[in-house]
């Protein structure tokens, strides 16, 4: 039985800086069954399973954010769903006293069987990765992906109901970026929410130069404009896109923006990879070990609290992405949690 006293130490996580953490990413794998070009290298080794964090560890990790003041927990991967039984782990983190919103991040694959037990679960809003349109380019982008597959995905989660439902695109210079527009039509006509991504410079990558295929949020919203009129919302769910409102249409567009337009000022996020490392800021490598603690700790949640107040000390102010150079970060996205 896990251990709590009534009255923690501390109950929120709040900075250096004075910005308090609300908002937790975890990633439940490294492993996906997409091996897209700016997220991986085409030849990936994952980590072994008793490094990855147990169910259990998830779910003891989760209450102790929750308990901490954190009211959004958005899992993710490599790709969550090919994670074995990860649907009973959602619903045991979904019914904790306190959490708001339970959401997920996919790359689409395992909607068709699984978007009815991941609403069942708890989950109340998902996000679904879509690149392209066009099913030779998508291939070209995810190297193995079935973009008919993810489409019926699609669907299936817009059956089962889920309280929102946004599409993540990253825009890539030469390969996608002729596409925006063709997919803000698609998803204004899905009744969907879209946001753009400029490309996250993490791990070296070997199908591409980052320099040459960055392509900005500010061109990606210039093209847009040529077809759709924007206008600026102050729409926020908790993280750092940039929204807008899409007239004549219900839905936004949102824009995910790290180098262009820096959302580090107020940052509310930290993130845990499948390994246990708690990442105080996706672009450095502050961390904290927080499999040891756990796995050190088994019954005590005081410990795990604990540390995650300690672990606010050494969270940096921002990131400092550089599209011309060589990344400083090498952990890829899919290690790092998408």
């Amino acid at each position: 039985m896990i251990k709590s006293s009534a009255v923690p130490i501390q109950n929120k996580l709040i900075d250096r800086f004075g910005r308090q953490v609300t908002y937790v990413r975890i990633s439940v794998t490294d492993r996906c069954d997409f091996r897209c070009v700016y997220c991986m290298s085409e030849d990936m080794e994952f980590l072994p399973r008793e490094q990855v964090l147990t169910f259990e560890e998830i779910a003891t990790l989760s209450r102790a954010f929750v308990e901490m003041g954190v009211t959004k927990i958005r899992i993710t991967g490599g790709e969550p769903l090919v994670r074995k039984d990860v649907v009973g782990m959602l619903a045991e983190i979904s019914q904790l006293d306190g959490l708001d919103e339970l959401v997920i991040t996919t790359n689409g694959s395992q909607l068709v069987k699984l978007a009815e037990p991941l609403k069942k679960a708890g989950v109340k809003r998902i996000n679904i990765s879509l690149d392209s349109l066009d099913a030779d380019k998508f291939k070209k982008v995810t190297r193995v992906g079935d973009l008919d597959v993810v489409l019926k995905g699609i669907q299936a989660a817009k059956k089962a109901g889920f309280e929102k439902i946004k599409l993540n695109a990253v825009i890539l210079k030469n390969r996608n970026h002729d596409e925006v527009n063709s997919l803000v039509q698609y998803a204004m006509e899905e009744g969907l929410d879209i946001s753009f991504i400029e490309e996250m410079p993490l791990g070296v990558v070997d199908s591409h130069s980052r320099e040459e295929a960055y392509y900005s949020s500010d061109e990606i919203k210039r093209d847009i404009e040529q077809q759709f009129d924007l206008l600026p919302s102050t729409k926020t769910t908790g993280g750092p896109a940039r929204y807008y409102s899409v007239q004549g249409y219900d839905n936004m567009v949102g824009f995910i923006s790290p180098h262009s337009h820096n959302f580090c000022d107020t940052c509310n996020r930290v993130r845990v990879t499948a390994s246990g490392l708690l990442l105080l800021c996706l672009g450095q490598e502050h961390s904290m070990d927080l499999k040891r603690v756990l796995r050190a700790n088994p019954t005590d949640l005081n410990k795990v609290k604990q540390a995650l107040i300690e672990s606010m000390e050494i969270k940096p102010k921002g990131h400092d992405f550089d599209i011309t150079e060589q990344p400083v970060i090498f952990r890829h996205m899919s290690v790092t949690g998408g």
